[in-house]
């Protein structure tokens, strides 16, 4: 959603009048969208909107993003667990030149509401995207805007489209039929799908693969916005499709919505979208399951900033939570 946003801001500040209307409902209109997801939340008892340090015309805007692998089968030698499904806040600033993504560990070991206490990814299970908000606005006191969720497979596709996107690895990996050396690599979709996909033989598991996705999305954003992308307009209409195609959002924003939305961002580029990891204390045990614990100190400090809208002027804090420039 990122992706496609910050891109399609940055078209649609191109194109006036009837062409406004044609992309916005020839991309829009290819997004599904999820009803109710949030009719069901007591309004007295979710956070306030974001309050920002410094006045701007606009509203900071908080999109809860979920990614998931929706295919009905487990390719031969890969982990059914090891799927790349992700929980990211994703936070679109004020001034609507900047970004940041924060990924909450699928096993984060949290208070899920009526539930008890268990991996934050079982809210989804439970309740689906309206358990899952009220889980991640009680653990962070930030609110959610919007709810987005991604089909893995559809980013693939849009790899292939874009014919490939590059990423750097720190260490050679194998996983599947690929091995990825260390240094640069130029992945087509079906590397991607393996690359994305791996945890066992990464030396943090699950936290190299956050980082892995992360990466991914920063190098795909990069491509879109290539000068290559946007001077072949059947290129970018394809990867367009692709990337919406993909992408399911509450039914709160509608083509409208996302139009104002997407020309508001056209500032953003790839330089002013930083990524971060929740603070971890580190991992264990309960019951049978293997869990993450979250640092509360140092994640109440990262909410704090994005509740004020500043973790951007403050990103120097979270060095060791950001994405590294080549993740292992």
């Amino acid at each position: 959603m990122l992706i496609s946003l910050g891109v399609l801001g940055l078209v649609l500040a191109l194109v006036v009048g009837g062409g406004l209307w044609f992309l916005t409902n020839r991309w829009g209109g290819n997004i599904d969208r999820v009803s109710d997801v949030f009719a069901g939340l007591d309004e007295d008892s979710r956070p306030a909107p974001a309050t920002p340090v410094e006045s701007a015309s606009d509203e900071p805007v908080t999109f809860l993003l979920v990614g998931s692998d929706t295919r009905g089968e487990t390719l031969e030698g890969e982990d059914p667990d090891g799927r790349s499904d992700a929980i990211m806040l994703a936070r679109f600033s004020a001034d609507r030149a900047h970004a940041q993504l924060i990924s909450i560990p699928r096993d984060s070991w949290v208070d899920i509401p009526g539930h008890g206490r268990s991996k934050i990814n079982a809210s989804y299970s439970w309740g689906g995207p309206s358990l899952l908000i009220q889980t991640v606005e009680q653990l962070t006191s930030v609110r959610v805007d919007h709810y987005v969720a991604i089909d893995f497979e559809g980013l693939i596709q849009v790899t292939d489209d874009l014919g490939g996107v590059d990423v750097v690895v720190a260490e050679t990996t194998t996983n599947g039929p690929y091995t990825f050396p260390a240094g640069m690599n130029h992945l087509d979709g079906d590397q991607a799908r393996w690359y994305l996909g791996q945890r066992h033989g990464l030396l943090g598991g699950d936290f190299d693969r956050v980082k892995r996705q992360q990466q991914y999305l920063r190098a795909m954003f990069g491509k879109l916005f290539s000068s290559n992308t946007f001077t072949d307009p059947a290129k970018l209409d394809s990867a367009m499709l692709a990337v919406t195609s993909a992408v399911t959002v509450d039914d709160t924003l509608g083509n409208g919505d996302l139009l104002a939305l997407a020309y508001s961002m056209r500032n953003v580029s790839p330089e002013n979208v930083d990524f971060f990891t929740a603070p971890v204390l580190g991992t264990g045990m309960e019951g049978p399951a293997s869990v993450v614990y979250l640092d509360m100190v140092s994640g109440e400090r990262m909410w704090t900033y994005l509740r004020s809208d500043s973790l951007a002027a403050n990103a120097a804090e979270f060095e060791n939570q950001a994405l590294p420039d080549v993740p292992r």
